[in-house]
């Protein structure tokens, strides 16, 4: 599904070229979950916005579903994105003056999905996240864990193939960071392909594989012993 070579993103601010990603190569089968993990200022961030088709490699190629995305234009890899890949942020990012429902539906508006279609595909998502019955309230209305629960229904509602995770569970509490990452988990049995950046050993935990990143380099892959359910 997923395949970078030789991946490298230099940023050059005030005359100093900074690199981020150093040659990285990596794999990612449809239906894996993976983890990025590695200290702040690694590269974990920029390698999900080259995968998320956000920013362009400096060098290198990103071929998704035997596709060299690499050269594409800002306008084509927001095409290409749509309905593909969908991001779930450490911050939730909702948009404080939709309630649940609206913030939810807001990926379909750009699919040419009918009202009725949306709707049925809203509901659907919302009873699967158990978030249902707050369909009408606003995010400041929410915990934290219900916001990210809304965040993850509004990224699985136009059924992408790969969702990008980063730091999912940053601004929740144990529990509810454990009840996320088991929500992540079905979703991947479910046959969803997860990348996730994440600081937290137990949340790299729930993945099938960890890659750790080191001064913009892979210095390590590991298998994962994925958590049961807690």
């Amino acid at each position: 599904m997923i395949k970078i070579v030789n991946l490298t993103k230099r940023f050059i601010t005030d005359e100093i070229e900074t690199t981020a990603l150093n040659s990285v190569s990596m794999e990612v089968k449809k239906g894996e979950f993976i983890a990025i993990m590695g200290p702040s200022g690694c590269g974990k961030s920029t390698l999900l916005n080259i995968l998320g088709m956000l920013d362009n490699p400096s060098d290198g190629n990103y071929i998704f579903n035997n596709v060299d995305v690499s050269k594409f234009k800002e306008g084509k890899r927001t095409q290409y994105r749509k309905g593909n890949i969908q991001f779930v942020f450490q911050s939730f990012n909702l948009i404080d003056e939709l309630n649940v429902y609206e913030n939810v539906e807001l990926p379909l508006l750009y699919l040419n999905k009918t009202a009725a279609e949306r709707k049925q595909m809203v509901m659907d998502i919302l009873d699967r996240m158990k978030i249902g019955h707050r369909r009408k309230h606003f995010p400041q209305q929410l915990s934290g864990g219900q916001q990210q629960r809304v965040a993850i229904s509004r990224a699985v509602v136009p059924g992408p193939q790969l969702i990008l995770a980063d730091e999912p569970t940053g601004n929740l509490d144990s529990k509810n960071g454990i009840e996320v990452m088991n929500l992540l988990s079905e979703l991947n049995k479910m046959g969803t392909t997860i990348v996730m950046v994440t600081h937290s050993q137990r949340d790299a935990g729930f993945a099938h594989r960890v890659v750790n990143l080191f001064d913009g380099q892979i210095v390590s892959e590991e298998v994962a012993h994925s958590q049961q359910a807690i």
